[in-house]
């Protein structure tokens, strides 16, 4: 009976200096870890705000590839910082990239779609086939580029909507950039009427376009007539303006032609249908 009673003790006593041993042992690495995540976490943030802040004081340095490079460093501390928590309570480095291997393979899978806004953001930040602040169209999305993510672009239509655009729409889509060269041509077209001075229409075209500022002079205007129309002869006037003055000095120009043939008693023909009555 004794001896029941000496054994039984013994073994409560070792079962609790072994309870106590992992309290102890667990207690420090849990501790451990909660130091390292919060130290990390904000390491992580501060050093994200630094890498930012240091990039924008780069002269002539993209802003579209601030942000992503922010985000590069901060995902990367948290990863790093991650394999270090997981390694205080003694799991292996190989087995965490294992780990993280089966893990984004599964993601992957089930996120397809997202993985490849990702690849094609990516590519966008890669070539830039368009930057923070510059005009852009691609399908039915039209604005300017607001910020470059790795999932979606964000734009800012001309009537001062918000637009989010998957990059992977963007990628796929060919995309017409309004602001990358630095001018652009503005074909103007007008018709007349058969009766009016065809010579006499071109002068005041001339005279309107080369008046306007912002008109290059280089390379020269071209005035042709570009179609006998059923109603009309359609004049054309092909003129070069920089980007940014474009939309201003195109619609000054079609507003001043207006004017001027309005004084000059030159018509602009709408369509029309003459009908011939046969009598027999």
């Amino acid at each position: 009976m004794e001896e029941q009673a000496t054994q039984l003790i013994a073994n409560t006593n070792a079962f609790v200096l072994q309870m106590y041993d992992l309290l102890i042992r667990y207690s420090v690495s849990t501790l451990g870890a909660l130091i390292i995540l919060c130290v990390g976490w904000i390491l992580a943030g501060i050093l994200q705000k630094w890498t930012i802040q240091s990039l924008l004081k780069i002269r002539g340095f993209d802003q579209t590839l601030v942000g992503f490079f922010g985000a590069v460093v901060r995902y990367s501390i948290l990863v790093i910082i991650l394999v270090m928590v997981l390694g205080q309570f003694g799991v292996q480095t190989a087995s965490i990239l294992a780990a993280l291997g089966a893990i984004g393979l599964a993601i992957g899978l089930a996120l397809q779609g997202t993985l490849q806004n990702i690849a094609a953001g990516i590519m966008i930040l890669v070539l830039r086939p368009f930057r923070v602040g510059e005009y852009i169209s691609a399908g039915t999305v039209v604005g300017t580029v607001q910020d470059v993510g790795l999932f979606a672009t964000e734009l800012k239509t001309i009537d001062g909507l918000y637009v989010l655009a998957p990059n992977s729409s963007l990628w796929n889509t060919p995309v017409t950039n309004y602001s990358r060269m630095k001018t652009r041509m503005h074909e103007f077209k007008v018709g007349i009427g058969y009766e009016d001075n065809i010579d006499q229409a071109f002068a005041i075209i001339k005279k309107v376009v080369e008046d306007q500022k912002g008109v290059l002079s280089t390379p020269a205007p071209a005035y042709f007539v570009s179609q006998l129309g059923d109603s009309a002869v359609v004049l054309s006037a092909n003129y070069w303006i920089n980007s940014a003055d474009y939309a201003q000095v195109s619609r000054h120009t079609i507003k001043a032609v207006k004017i001027e043939f309005d004084k000059a008693g030159i018509n602009i023909p709408y369509p029309q249908m003459t009908y011939h009555v046969i009598e027999k």
